[in-house]
């Protein structure tokens, strides 16, 4: 697990991306709920970006990595469905996908 790793949630708008939540992964490497509560009204169908910012993680492990922030862009297709999407990190690498 990577544990305090800032994740940043925004939804395509237009051009551009609108921030919708940001949360730090726990002790598992996970965030519970990146979607705050007041914000879950406007969660539906479009496109979304997750933006790891695994520079700063790196930073204080004092250790390098060749992506400093990792954007995953997704579509939503159903706001009744789970979206869960994990990243596996490396300093050099990394793998993600669509989890349950």
């Amino acid at each position: 697990p990577s544990p305090g790793v800032t994740v940043d949630l925004e939804q395509r708008s237009g051009s551009g991306w609108q921030p919708l939540g940001s949360g730090v992964t726990d002790a598992q490497g996970r965030i519970r709920a990146l979607v705050p509560e007041q914000r879950l009204a406007g969660w539906g169908a479009g496109e979304y970006r997750v933006v790891f910012r695994t520079g700063a993680f790196y930073a204080r492990q004092k250790q390098s990595t060749f992506f400093p922030e990792i954007p995953v862009v997704f579509t939503v297709d159903s706001a009744s469905q789970h979206y869960h999407v994990p990243l596996l990190l490396s300093p050099y690498g990394f793998s993600t996908y669509r989890g349950n």
